[in-house]
């Protein structure tokens, strides 16, 4: 590894992230006049208008703004606009009579679907925590603490383990199928693990960390392959393997075919998932105060079928999925699965010291910074073809919004310089 290549590259995502990145954001996001954050813009950075605030895009603000400002940008400007996010959450979005967030409201702030959606409420538990530690408000803690309560007075299944995730506004569970009251998500799981893993950290809590702990080992134990320790989308109840189908209420998964079913429905894995998962748990075991090298063989498995599998050395970037035995199924670019597979690349490198986590890494860097950000706007393209030509050219859409992209730099120059230090 060269030391003036690694700086060169970190010089690069540090100008991205506070002269473009966040920029494209902070000058855009503050609604002033019904509260909460804009979140719909198309290829030039222009708002839609579409007339809905998602409860995925108002905490994906909320956290990202939050952790930029926890993690020292915006001079201190950030608080006061994580202080309009969580307003507009707890105002509007907070359903008094039931407890918990309803699924989706319109720009003024009225309901639109009142669902109790475990996702959205994953994020969160994850936005408000996070809000807390970066601000010292205590109603970030507050409100993650509530939603922590509901979530295992409604959701947990107390006999196959895991979580229930879709309910009416009362907690009444979902029926079957497309509803999914009958399918437990690797989505959600994953999710609530980065979620318990903020809210622990901000909380100190027993329960917290117990929950956590368990939600971890679901992971490892019912929803990773055991063999390929690559991740399985969806299941039944009894953790038996479920056709990976199109849900009523949707989080982002636009690229299913009309029959709402995909085509691999049973063997399919998602490589920016299996990234993304990796990270979260060392990261989760950091601040569980556990050393990660304890999971250092399943975390092996997974970087080293990243970048067997996921990684296109002809052309760049990841992939977006393929069997769990290898191999790739879908070969278009996904905006979020690049940025979640370069935080994978560096803590492959911090973790195991192996060159070709490193050279994993430079590839998808070079393809984000040639390809897959929106040269004079600041934000990513959604889709590309596997060339880098972009397909969906929106800059922001409920689904699609700032927490990977602002994320994966922010954690990506942690990483990078902590590896310089390496030369020190």
């Amino acid at each position: 590894m060269n030391k003036n290549e690694i700086i060169a590259l970190k010089d690069e995502a540090s100008n991205h992230l506070t002269n473009e990145l966040l920029p494209f954001w902070t000058t855009r996001m503050k609604d002033e006049k019904n509260g909460g954050y804009i979140t719909h813009f198309d290829k030039d950075g222009k708002d839609t208008g579409e007339d809905e605030k998602s409860l995925i895009a108002q905490t994906r603000c909320l956290y990202t703004i939050s952790s930029a400002h926890r993690a020292g940008y915006g001079n201190g400007e950030y608080a006061e606009l994580a202080k309009h996010g969580i307003n507009f959450l707890i105002d509007k979005m907070w359903d008094n009579e039931h407890g918990g967030f309803y699924w989706m409201l319109d720009r003024k702030g009225n309901v639109k679907i009142d669902q109790k959606i475990i996702y959205g409420h994953s994020f969160a538990i994850y936005s408000l925590s996070e809000y807390t530690l970066a601000t010292g408000d205590q109603r970030g803690v507050e409100y993650a603490e509530k939603v922590f309560d509901l979530i295992q007075k409604y959701c947990v299944d107390t006999m196959y383990g895991g979580y229930w995730e879709m309910f009416q506004r009362d907690w009444t569970l979902n029926g079957p199928g497309s509803a999914g009251g009958d399918r437990k998500t690797l989505d959600v799981h994953m999710h609530l693990m980065e979620a318990y893993t903020t809210l622990y950290e901000c909380t100190g809590k027993e329960l917290h960390r117990r929950k956590l702990l368990e939600d971890i080992d679901i992971l490892n134990i019912r929803i990773n392959h055991p063999k390929y320790k690559t991740g399985i989308p969806q299941f039944f109840k009894n953790w038996t393997i479920a056709p990976q189908i199109k849900f009523d209420i949707i989080w982002g998964w636009d690229r299913f075919s009309e029959e709402g079913e995909k085509g691999n429905a049973t063997d399919n894995t998602c490589y920016g998932h299996n990234a993304e998962f990796a990270w979260l748990l060392i990261h989760a075991l950091k601040i569980l105060k556990i050393d990660p090298s304890t999971y250092s063989k399943t975390f092996k498995i997974i970087f080293d079928h990243t970048i067997n599998n996921g990684i296109d050395y002809e052309l760049g970037g990841v992939y977006v999925e393929g069997p769990h035995s290898g191999g790739v199924s879908d070969k278009e670019k996904e905006f979020w699965q690049q940025a979640e597979v370069l935080i994978g690349m560096l803590d492959g490198v911090l973790l195991f010291g192996d060159e070709k986590y490193w050279e994993a890494y430079k590839n998808v860097h070079r393809f984000v910074f040639d390809k897959v950000i929106n040269k004079g706007v600041g934000e990513w393209y959604a889709l590309l073809t596997r060339k880098g030509e972009p397909i969906w050219t929106h800059m922001g859409h409920s689904w699609k919004i700032n927490y990977h992209t602002v994320r994966s730099m922010i954690q990506s120059i942690e990483r990078l310089e902590v590896v310089l230090k390496k030369f020190d």
